[in-house]
């Protein structure tokens, strides 16, 4: 049974809300930007994809990833019709950091921070009465795996509406880590191009509104048809081929959908060699020769790789993309690879077309693959 969706939110670099996130996608805007929040001269690489919310250049404050979310949340409750009061509304959150920053900050500069709110629940009882809040902390596929119990707590019947977020901030932890193993800083994202580098970090939180049944007096976005999820363990850091086509696969057969009845594919699209080059692959696996078939695209080329709130972000884009007809396209692509030249790869500038079903691809270390499948609202 398929679950609608009945309000959507988002926050990031190029957007403040749904809307002007999708404008600037299809528009091909980057979020990429001289660093705001830490001190530029300890690392190499000095442009992140981060949200212009400090204070002022180079002063950073604590509680960014929170607020990030709570804006999100927000959104997506006002546009379902729910109000302020979360009290009887699950809060499902995939993150991959939580609020580490705010914890650098506070072990470092002796910023306030209170322990309680490294769990995100404190700040969404404070704000929306929400009682059942759930994080989900699995790396950079957190928020479809959300998703994915959103679905399964609809399907048992008890609850009306289930909220799935996605909230990440950088951490200047993270980005050391990434600035010390990438020996010639990236530049610019280039997801799927011959001469990609590595990826760039960014922020950003959505949110959607799942109900069990439309009631007829709301819009609805579109429908969420299955979510497929494994963890094939293979590797800390590098994906698996037959990993990442088996989530693919059960997310299809979940969804009673065949490889030719996919319209879209959103790609993961990290921009590094590993990543790119497994997940084409394993699209061509699946799709075979129907791999032709759907329109293919990713975002992270603007938006940076916003981690936790990587999935729900691309499913917002999906579903915009259903009820627009408008395909962003991936930028900084100068050479394609050939495994992604087979394919019909949208990029340069947004694409035209009839999106009824879309697939959302979501990976992240460790093998925690998940997929999801969406349609557009009738």
């Amino acid at each position: 049974m398929t679950r609608p969706i009945v309000g959507i939110g988002a926050v990031a670099s190029i957007g403040r809300d749904p809307s002007e996130l999708f404008e600037s996608l299809c528009a091909g805007r980057s979020g990429l930007a001289p660093l705001r929040g830490f001190d530029r001269s300890k690392f190499k690489a000095g442009h992140l994809f981060e949200i212009d919310d400090r204070p002022a250049p180079g002063v950073d404050v604590p509680g960014r990833a929170t607020a990030f979310l709570l804006d999100a949340v927000g959104q997506a409750a006002r546009d379902a019709g729910l109000g302020e009061d979360l009290r009887d509304v699950p809060i499902l959150v995939g993150t991959g950091l939580r609020e580490l920053r705010s914890l650098e900050l506070w072990w470092r500069d002796g910023a306030e921070f209170a322990a309680q709110r490294m769990h995100f629940g404190t700040a969404l009882r404070e704000r929306f009465g929400a009682v059942d809040t759930h994080t989900f902390s699995n790396a950079c596929s957190a928020s479809l795996y959300a998703l994915a119990l959103a679905v399964d707590q609809l399907d048992s019947g008890a609850v009306e509406h289930v909220i799935v977020a996605g909230t990440d901030s950088i951490t200047e932890s993270m980005f050391g880590l990434t600035d010390a193993f990438q020996l010639e800083p990236p530049g610019r994202l280039r997801p799927f191009d011959v001469d990609r580098k590595g990826t760039i970090l960014g922020e950003g939180a959505g949110a959607i509104v799942l109900a069990r049944e439309p009631d007829g007096h709301r819009r609805v976005h579109g429908r969420v048809r299955s979510v497929g999820v494994n963890c094939d363990a293979h590797h800390t850091t590098a994906p698996l081929q037959a990993g990442v086509a088996a989530a693919i696969r059960q997310a299809h057969r979940r969804a009673g959908v065949k490889p030719e009845n996919v319209d879209l594919v959103m790609l993961h699209g990290t921009g590094t060699p590993l990543n790119d080059e497994v997940e084409v692959r394993a699209l061509r696996e699946v799709f075979g020769e129907h791999e032709r078939a759907p329109l293919v695209t990713a975002v992270k080329s603007m938006t940076g790789h916003t981690a936790g709130s990587a999935g729900v972000l691309s499913l917002i884009t999906a579903l915009r993309a259903m009820s627009t007809g408008r395909i962003p396209p991936v930028t900084e692509l100068d050479e394609p690879t050939e495994d992604v030249s087979a394919l019909r790869l949208v990029h340069t500038t947004e694409a035209t077309g009839r999106v009824e079903v879309a697939q959302v691809n979501g990976f992240g270390f460790g093998g925690l693959n998940a997929v999801a499948i969406v349609e557009a609202a009738r």
